[in-house]
């Protein structure tokens, strides 16, 4: 080998070196990180996330998908809540609210097409008006009175395909409907955060390459396997608003729950989300009390959708939640259950008014049924009387 051969190998072995430390250095100061996050004092590090469990069921919809369910909380509620969770998420993500809402009111949690334990379907078939079609499919089999609807993300995108495909129910059977950290459409218009022109090429590229990527999901997924810590401190700054002082537990269960999310179905609803456009149907909502909810530092469905969509109903009750992104019913759950609570002591009072005015009717029909019957004898103990009293007339010997 001559001295040049050797000095160029040399060389190279030299950058492939200095790549590799730095690769392993960049690995090293990742997993330093997310392990120095993981060793602060973490408040819902004993919380058992993702272990609540209600009483299963499926619920197979017109085109055949068995839909996974649980039906939880106080079967001999007054109103059932059902439960729509967001985009690559599942019904765990309902965790706090499940908690502390079980108590009061029957509960209907369900894994929406694709996600969490119910089966893939086609990419045909990952429509948001198909998930609208679902949700109607669940009342119909889960819920025997009324209801209210909580949607979250991709969740309250299907309440609004309901309400855009099955108005009839909303004022009868459904008697309230929470929308949180969602949108009525424009989703390919948003920022991302980023400055106009570069979210524009963001945005001009992210359907190709979504594409490209989900043909090969099965090495990409094995890729978000190798890459949780690094998906960990992406999810913790994007998905939560206070990243310093978000608990690393529930990080860690966001993550795993978007990690088992395969990519193709992420592909698959890509496009659904982003021709999102329902806001003609919020109309059909203004008939019930509903409740808007969004984070502040919310990048992925920003609180300008949410106020357009409380600019539509103006009798909504609007709440932006500080120092909170996305995911806010895991971040802020107080202040999401306080919300949701009055939101049903609201729909609850609806619903007992309604009630009452059925029960009024029914009463007022069944007076004029007694009082027709009533009438009715005595007009013919009147006609049998002044029958008797025209025969004597007629037959005086009589």
């Amino acid at each position: 080998m001559s001295t040049t051969t050797r000095r160029k190998v040399g060389i190279a072995g030299a950058i492939v070196g200095v790549a590799s430390a730095g690769l392993a250095t960049a690995a090293f100061a990742k997993r330093y990180a997310v392990g120095r996050i993981r060793l602060r004092p973490d408040l819902e590090a004993n919380e058992p996330l993702g272990e609540l469990r209600g009483r299963p069921t499926t619920v197979v919809t017109s085109d055949g998908v068995s839909l996974y369910a649980e039906v939880d909380g106080a079967d001999d509620a007054p109103l059932t809540v059902v439960f729509c969770h967001g985009y690559t998420l599942n019904l765990d993500s309902w965790h706090y609210q499940r908690r502390d809402l079980g108590d009061s009111y029957r509960l209907v949690l369900w894994d929406q097409r694709s996600h969490g334990r119910s089966p893939r379907t086609t990419a045909e078939d990952s429509t948001i008006d198909r998930l609208g079609d679902d949700l109607a499919e669940v009342i119909a089999a889960l819920v025997p009175g009324p209801c209210v609807l909580v949607g979250h993300s991709m969740g309250g995108m299907t309440v609004m395909a309901l309400a855009d495909r099955h108005p009839e129910l909303f004022g009868d059977k459904i008697k309230g409907v929470a929308l949180i950290s969602t949108s009525s459409g424009k989703l390919a218009e948003i920022s991302l955060g980023l400055p106009a022109l570069l979210a524009k090429a963001v945005h001009k590229v992210t359907p190709g390459t979504v594409s490209m990527l989900s043909r090969g999901g099965t090495l990409v997924d094995r890729g978000r396997e190798a890459g949780n810590d690094v998906a960990f401190l992406a999810l913790r700054h994007l998905g939560f608003g206070d990243s310093k002082n978000v608990s690393p537990t529930v990080v860690d269960f966001a993550e795993s729950m978007i990690r088992s999310t395969p990519f193709e179905v992420i592909a698959n609803f890509y496009p659904a989300l982003m021709s999102h456009d329902k806001l003609n149907a919020l109309s059909v909502l203004d008939d019930v009390p509903t409740s808007i909810m969004v984070g502040d530092k919310d990048w992925l469905t920003p609180v300008d959708h949410s106020r357009a969509m409380a600019e539509a109903l103006p009798r909504a009750q609007f709440t932006e939640v500080p120092d909170s992104s996305h995911l806010v019913q895991l971040e802020r759950p107080t202040v999401v259950n306080d919300a949701l609570r009055d939101l049903l002591k609201r729909a609850a009072a609806d619903s007992a008014a309604d009630g009452a005015i059925d029960n009024g009717i029914d009463s007022a029909a069944g007076g004029a049924t007694d009082g027709a019957i009533d009438n009715g004898i005595d007009s013919a103990a009147g006609g049998a009387a002044d029958r008797a009293i025209d025969g004597v007339a007629d037959d005086p010997e009589r």
